[in-house]
């Protein structure tokens, strides 16, 4: 099935047009844009003063939150590993058109599936945060999921399946965006997005196993697939529930004393303001298109490494096909151990790092003939790959006042579904024209772009000072809209 990340892009185009004209001033301002010692994430970016923007001092995320501090944080960083994983499994499964005996641009239609689903997620994901909090998302999303799963194990009609589809694309809209924004405002949170969105890349491997074992090896019909997917979901819905049911929407009579039992009272910024007001839409702007290209490179070089692979380095049908698993393994193990790597050396650099070994990862496998050698790199290519999705959603967060996490997050989510539909296409009309071997140029072309984006994201700020800038907030009880 097609990719489920999240894309708020229709209602970008739709809804919210005012976002052309940032586009427009990320072009024009770029000069501005480099200038770091001009931008200013935290103090001039304030939500707007109401009654429901009063705050009272808790732990604050870049003070005393951690994966394992508080307690409760540990179940959490759980429940959102399992959700990242169930997404994965989703996103990675395939072959609808032989069993509905469809015609393509039938099938195509299926497309529009997620981007209804995350429209929907991006009208209401506010006004779930605004009247349950986290532990809204920690219902919804998993019971979308669920309901979805259920329908489909009976073999609906085909409309029908486009609309459960949807009605899924709505959970992985609210859960991509909440926990993501979530576990990015924590200390250590390169740790916690690599091992999350390793879970994403896990269950990513695990859908064609199971689907291989259950179609080709069991000779059971494809949709018993779903029962697997509605286990998976029961187990989302529990643990997502579970964990987050102590974050519910704060109130404004919530006392100081137990305000860390909710989620905090912010006016969260609409669709419209973060895409047109300078500086966060330069900064939204420039990670949703370097996710834009990220995810076109990632799932281009998992798509066509096995027809390059047979084609160029004539290896046989079994082992070029596994060439993809261990492309898939080498991106999970990457965002797990340089989630690590990354603070030690800070991300600026390290990211920048990634990149150029991503690069000679290509070149060996584009000129050394080596078909082992070529695999490894391929593995190896997929491990520096691995930490370059969770990197940037962390920049967004870095670079943002608090109440542009969720909105900016799922925009910039939102691209790498578009980028996960056009580029491997592309990949592919490159290939029809002039054959598979120039994949490698083509995603060195595309990492180079995403490089140049990355160095040209202001400098994150000095974490001290934006915890020094977050308590004197806090003690004032109070965000008033900067000018």
């Amino acid at each position: 099935m097609p990719s489920y990340r999240a894309s708020r892009l229709l209602a970008l185009f739709t809804l919210q047009f005012g976002g052309l004209h940032s586009l427009s001033n990320l072009l024009t301002d770029s000069s501005t844009m480099i200038d770091s010692a001009s931008y200013q994430p935290v103090d001039n970016l304030k939500p707007q003063a109401t009654a429901r923007s009063v705050k009272a001092p808790r732990h604050r995320a870049t003070g005393g939150q951690n994966w394992n501090h508080p307690n409760s944080n540990i179940w959490k960083v759980m429940a959102c590993c399992w959700s990242f994983f169930v997404m994965g499994a989703n996103d990675s499964a395939s072959g609808l058109r032989s069993y509905y005996e469809l015609s393509y641009i039938a099938v195509s239609v299926i497309f529009l599936s997620p981007l209804i689903g995350y429209v929907v997620a991006a009208i209401v994901d506010t006004k779930i945060y605004q009247c349950m909090g986290r532990r809204g998302v920690a219902v919804i999303a998993p019971a979308c999921h669920l309901v979805a799963y259920i329908i489909n194990c009976f073999y609906p009609p085909y409309p029908v399946l486009v609309i459960t589809l949807a009605l899924a694309g709505i959970g992985n809209g609210l859960t991509d965006s909440a926990w993501n924004s979530w576990a990015s405002s924590m200390k250590h949170a390169s740790q916690v997005l690599g091992c999350l969105h390793a879970a994403f890349g896990l269950g990513a491997v695990m859908t064609p196993l199971v689907l291989t074992s259950l179609v080709s090896q069991g000779g059971l019909p494809w949709y018993y697939f779903y029962y697997v997917m509605i286990g998976c979901a029961a187990v989302e819905l529990i643990t997502s529930v579970a964990a987050f049911w102590d974050m519910p929407a704060a109130t404004p009579t919530q006392l100081p004393a137990d305000s860390w039992k909710a989620e905090p009272i912010i006016q969260h910024s609409d669709l419209r303001d973060t895409l047109s007001q300078n500086p966060s839409a330069r900064v939204t702007w420039i990670c949703s298109v370097f996710l834009f290209l990220y995810v076109g490179i990632e799932l281009g070089l998992a798509g066509w490494a096995v027809t390059f692979m047979a084609d160029v380095k004539h290896e046989a049908p079994f082992a070029s096909g596994l060439t993809a698993a261990w492309f898939w393994l080498g991106l999970s193990l990457g965002r797990i151990a340089l989630g690590f790597v990354t603070p030690r050396l800070g991300e600026r650099l390290a990211i920048i790092l990634y990149i150029l070994s991503e690069v000679a990862c290509g070149l060996v496998i584009h000129f050394v003939p080596n078909v082992v050698v070529a695999a490894v790199a391929t593995a190896m290519q997929g491990f520096f790959l691995g930490p370059l999705f969770p990197a940037i959603v962390y920049a967004t967060v870095r670079l943002l006042p608090e109440h542009m996490h969720v909105t900016a997050v799922g925009v910039a989510t939102g691209f790498s579904s578009l980028g996960s539909s056009i580029l491997p296409f592309l990949v592919g009309v490159v290939a029809e024209a002039h054959g598979v071997r120039l994949l490698q140029p083509f995603v060195m072309v595309l990492s180079a772009l995403i490089l140049a984006l990355w160095v040209c994201l202001p400098r994150f700020p000095n974490i001290g000072s934006v915890r020094g800038a977050d308590e004197a907030i806090c003690m004032q009880h109070t965000f008033y809209h900067g000018p």
